[in-house]
């Protein structure tokens, strides 16, 4: 597992690298690419989900390439070919962040006479179609079809529909990881600031460009592809989680860390601006990192529960070769336990069936229950068959 984590660590962080390395040709200031990624970087939950195999971070960083590789001013030296590289890696992890990605590029080619060019609009189809290629050949051998496919991930979302999620995005600024739902739960004010100093850093970047003489179009499609992939999350999906807006927040940072510059150009000639700059800067710092440690802990407390299922299976006498089913965890338990898993409705005969705040199925209401103590997750219990019960 660590060497898992490992590689993923080094995937996500690659992905970092390739995501960025384009606008070091767009932005004046180069500097402003290392500031930004540094910015992305720094939040809670990009860590957190850096070592999983979750599609928002390469999502995000597949429209920051192909937003920058749209905007190189040669497009001969592999701009075309990271278009459609970046928009193929977005839309094959999520279609929809892919079509959402794409539209204001492509509009942005027919609308902007410096980026009508033939190539920029052809990649960026090309792009989208490549990576939406094996979602529809799936859609229709699993599914029946795309219409069919869309229709059953709807309902998996709660139903895809006008709707307000903003406070739910807010509330999910310092967790749940799955905002769904929200009520009840209040967010951190020190967490909500992001809300606050994005936005700012953002027009302080936009206004610096303009005052230096330095074209503010490429920050303005940035910040426009950025709104384009988190308006739906925003305003179409009934829940939230702090991963979903990573891509918009990765193109955001963008503008920001010009903005950022531009204060720390300021902060040379005036004590109190570096003073609040320095406090700033430490405090999200602080903030985030605080949100990193929390949920991690979480995550390490409520895993360790699989290991406490575990020691009462093997105390009531299931080793391998064993079968696990459960309502809940049933994989990692079983994992952990040394046995295989399957679903509830699987005809194999269980060896035991691990439950959380549920009653055994019809086949195991005469099984041995026994309860798990001292869980981080209360109301476990495991049902084990007679014939599991031997020295």
């Amino acid at each position: 597992m660590v060497l898992l984590r490992a590689w993923m660590v080094s995937l996500a962080g690659g992905a970092l690298f390739l995501g960025f390395r384009p606008w070091l040709e767009v932005l004046r200031r180069p500097a402003g690419v290392w500031v930004a990624a540094g910015l992305y970087g720094s939040l809670w939950f990009a860590l957190f989900y850096a070592n999983s195999a979750m599609p928002n971070h390469y999502t995000a960083m597949g429209a920051v390439a192909a937003t920058g590789c749209f905007l190189r001013r040669d497009p001969r030296r592999g701009a075309y070919a990271g278009i459609v590289a970046g928009l193929a890696l977005v839309t094959l992890m999520r279609p929809n962040d892919g079509a959402a990605v794409a539209i204001p590029l492509f509009v942005a080619a027919l609308l902007v006479p410096a980026w009508r060019v033939r190539g920029r609009m052809v990649s960026v189809v090309v792009g989208v179609a490549a990576g939406a290629l094996p979602w529809v050949v799936e859609a229709w051998l699993r599914f029946g079809g795309v219409s069919r496919r869309l229709s059953e991930a709807s309902d998996t979302q709660g139903g895809i529909r006008p709707v307000q999620s903003l406070t739910a995005h807010l509330t999910a600024l310092d967790g749940p990881l799955l905002c769904r739902p929200c009520t009840g739960d209040t967010v951190a004010p020190g967490v909500a600031a992001w809300w606050l100093l994005l936005p700012l850093l953002v027009v302080l970047g936009l206004r610096a460009a303009r005052r230096a003489g330095r074209a503010t179009v490429p920050l303005w499609l940035a910040v426009a592809v950025a709104v384009a992939a988190s308006l739906p999350y925003l305003f179409l999906v009934p829940y939230a989680a702090p991963r979903f807006l990573l891509p918009g927040y990765a193109l955001l940072v963008l503008p920001a860390a010009v903005g950022l510059l531009a204060v720390a150009d300021r902060a040379r000639a005036s004590r109190t601006v570096a003073l609040a700059l320095a406090v700033v800067l430490l405090g999200h710092t602080a903030v985030q990192i605080t949100q990193l440690r929390t949920h991690v802990g979480v995550q390490e407390r409520a895993r360790g529960d699989w290991q406490r299922i575990s020691a009462v299976l093997r105390e009531n006498g299931v080793r391998p070769p064993c079968l696990i089913k459960g309502n809940s965890s049933a994989i990692p338990v079983a994992y952990t336990a040394g046995c295989a898993s399957a679903a509830m409705g699987d005809p194999a005969p269980a060896t035991a069936v691990i439950l959380r705040r549920a009653d055994p199925p019809h086949w195991a209401r005469d099984w041995p229950r026994q309860p798990v103590p001292g869980t981080y997750n209360p109301d476990w219990s495991v049902a084990v068959r007679d014939v599991a019960r031997t020295p």
